[in-house]
């Protein structure tokens, strides 16, 4: 299968023309096609191994070609993209396809509907979500990926209604993708179930009742753009149950019901851009928080705040809070040997950015606080451009904590050193 896709992919391009601008002319319709060779490397600067994990010191070693297909028709207001990336992994000796996002759009007056794979990016925060639902390659995050590897396409129907008083997208998903979170074979993690070997996950079934719908409705109000949400789907993050719990032999891994709905507000704040956002997490099948497997309802909301100190030098500053649901009952409901979550969950977020010699060196710093956890992550990175169509980047991901049973004091055997080279064309 993968071989007659890269056989097609290939076809395409050479039958399409490839001419020195990057794009073709076929009667009404247009092909521009774009891309880019990436070799990405990472490795761990703790001088430990998880154990049973295959990577030893490296955690990252791959390369990627990365193919742009955009066609288009002037006679009608359609066109189709498909973006995949044919890379090779090094430390699993594997190659593989990552088709990014296929799709086919057509615009009809007002109405614009979108077919097929689409990354999706909905709400105002700054790597912070909360009506940003859709779904999140963690590992690639923590791994130091160039940063749209974060996200990933779904499989869906999107309409969007544009018009004078109000705008809106629906999505529809009938096949649930969850969040690819990090594995014990790079990284390690805290695991409250580590002794059982044996895991089976169930994704929700494909039927009508099971499709994800989200709707975004948003308008420009008194120097705001403000959105509202509403999600009827699943969590991305799995819960976790053992067939026995007296005598344990194996964990299923499974993805509870949940609707979200919340808004957004961004707008010019005295001498920079104020952000806000807000949204309640609806556990629908643990409405009470008495099972501790399933994640309880929560109350988000985020407060941001960004601006250019001087020429070329971006900061901004976020907090970010969850407040769990029914906490109570969720602490008495819990097995002995697991940590307790905090019923009050806080994140500070800074952002700093500067652009030296003419704008071809880039300093760059994120760094996540939590004062509820009392831990951190630190990512520096130095990018620096060669020429317009080739650049290199060196980081880091700086982990740590007072528990490693927190969301990022877990990772904090995982401090790491990244390289990427990028050649556009």
């Amino acid at each position: 299968m993968i071989r007659r896709t890269v056989v097609i992919v290939l076809g395409f391009i050479l039958t399409g023309g490839l001419v020195d601008s990057g794009s073709a002319q076929f009667g009404d319709r247009n092909i521009e096609v774009h891309g880019y060779l990436l070799g990405n490397y990472a490795g761990r600067t703790t001088g430990l191994s998880p154990a049973g994990g295959r990577f030893s010191d490296f955690m990252l070693s791959e390369e990627r070609l990365r193919l742009d297909i955009e066609t288009w028709s002037e006679a009608v207001e359609a066109a189709a993209r498909i973006r995949l990336d044919m890379f090779h992994d090094a430390l699993g000796r594997d190659f593989d396809i990552d088709l990014r996002e296929a799709y086919i759009n057509y615009t009809a007056g007002p109405f614009d509907f979108t077919l097929g794979r689409q990354i999706v990016t909905w709400g105002v925060g700054d790597l912070i979500f909360i009506n940003d639902v859709f779904p999140k390659d963690w590992e690639s995050f923590f791994l130091g990926r160039p940063l749209e590897y974060l996200k990933f396409g779904v499989d869906g129907l999107r309409m969007r209604l544009s018009s004078g008083l109000v705008n809106a997208d629906i999505l529809a998903v009938p096949t649930f993708e969850p969040d690819n979170l990090p594995g014990s074979d790079r990284f390690f993690l805290f695991d409250p179930l580590a002794a059982i070997s044996s895991r089976r996950e169930q994704l929700p079934g494909r039927t009508f009742e099971n499709t994800e719908l989200a709707v975004r409705v948003y308008r420009y109000i008194w120097g705001f753009d403000v959105s509202g949400y509403a999600y009827k789907g699943f969590w991305r993050s799995p819960g976790m149950m053992t067939d026995d719990p007296a005598a344990p032999t194996e964990v299923m891994i499974f993805y509870p019901e949940l609707f979200v709905y919340g808004f957004s507000a961004q707008g010019r704040a005295p001498g920079g851009v104020v952000s806000l956002e807000a949204g309640y997490y609806d556990s629908r099948d643990d409405s009470d928080g008495a099972d501790p497997s399933i994640p309880n309802s929560q109350v988000r909301f985020l407060i941001g705040y960004q601006r250019q100190m001087w020429e070329d030098f971006n900061a901004g500053v976020q907090y970010h809070a969850e407040r769990m649901q029914d906490h109570e009952t969720y602490t008495a409901s819990l097995p002995g040997g697991f940590p307790e979550q905090s019923e009050y969950r806080d994140t500070v977020t800074l952002r700093l950015t500067q652009l030296l010699k003419h704008q071809t060196l880039k300093l760059s710093f994120f760094g996540f606080y939590s004062p509820a956890d009392t831990d951190y992550l630190l990512q520096p990175s130095i990018t620096y451009k060669f020429a317009d169509s080739f650049s290199t980047t060196i980081g880091g991901n700086i982990f740590g904590g007072k528990e490693e049973t927190t969301f990022l004091g877990q990772f904090e055997k995982n401090d790491n050193t990244y390289l990427s080279a990028l050649f556009t064309f």
